[in-house]
């Protein structure tokens, strides 16, 4: 074989491999774990499809950054475990990003702002966090509302009702098993919004700092983590974040600290 017949083998070759290996990355499918009773960020329709603003922003970062999503409804209790035992390459839930949990998982940049707020019907006397010392509390199970509870009333105080969504949550303050209930403000005014025959009220706290929620990925799986910061930051960029955002919620769209 000549050198140029054999260079242009090796450089077809070459080619086809690089080809290939375009088609592997662009057909690359992370399973993403989401729970299917948070509205408006995840939540399952009549016939068991996952919607919602999460669900949204996931599907435009995977489409920013070239790859496929299998989107698989993921019950809140046990969700952090499925990244360790392999089950989902990455969960978006209205997840928190907390100190304690980024011990376990590595999360994305910020996506969405979030701080807790205390929920109420309209006519109690409730004002603050310290007024919950001498109240029944609803929580979302080891949601940041159970943590911020747990330290102003202690974590086995019998004042403190868990349940396993915020649905549950604030039926029962509906009915007056509870006084007062604390969780997400993105969901609680979501709730308000949608169901004003219920007549609930909002109050805030200065104990309740600006937190955000985040994407997560296993410990130390840089490539798709990666991947997924810079699929967030090109949507914020060219819109289409503002876009999703309006979709779900009212007011002005956030601005997230990306740097």
């Amino acid at each position: 074989m000549s050198f140029k017949k054999f260079f242009t083998v090796a450089a077809s070759a070459l080619a086809l491999s690089c080809a290939a290996g375009s088609t592997l990355a662009a057909d690359q499918t992370y399973v993403v774990g989401a729970g299917g009773t948070y509205r408006p960020f995840e939540f399952e329709t009549p016939k068991k499809e996952l919607v919602g603003f999460d669900i949204d922003l996931i599907k435009a970062i995977s489409q920013a950054s070239n790859f496929k999503i299998q989107l698989v409804s993921t019950p809140w209790e046990g969700i952090f475990a499925t990244l360790g035992q392999g089950d989902r390459d990455i969960i978006i839930s209205g997840i928190t990003i907390t100190d304690k949990r980024a011990q376990m998982v590595d999360f994305s940049l910020p996506y969405f702002p979030a701080e807790q707020v205390i929920i109420t019907n309209a006519d109690a006397k409730i004002a603050s966090l310290a007024d919950l010392k001498k109240t029944q509390v609803a929580v979302v199970n080891s949601t940041a509302g159970d943590i911020v509870v747990s330290e102003e009333l202690g974590k086995s105080s019998t004042a403190i009702h868990r349940f396993d969504n915020t649905v549950l949550m604030l039926e029962e303050l509906y009915r007056g098993g509870v006084d007062a209930a604390v969780g997400d403000v993105g969901v609680i005014k979501f709730y308000i919004k949608s169901h004003p025959e219920k007549k609930f009220k909002v109050v805030g706290d200065t104990k309740f700092v600006r937190q955000y929620f985040g994407i997560a990925v296993k410990k130390g799986n840089k490539e798709l983590l990666d991947k997924i910061n810079a699929g967030l930051t090109k949507i914020v960029a060219d819109g289409t974040y503002a876009k999703i955002y309006k979709t779900w919620f009212d007011g002005e769209v956030p601005t997230l600290p990306l740097k």
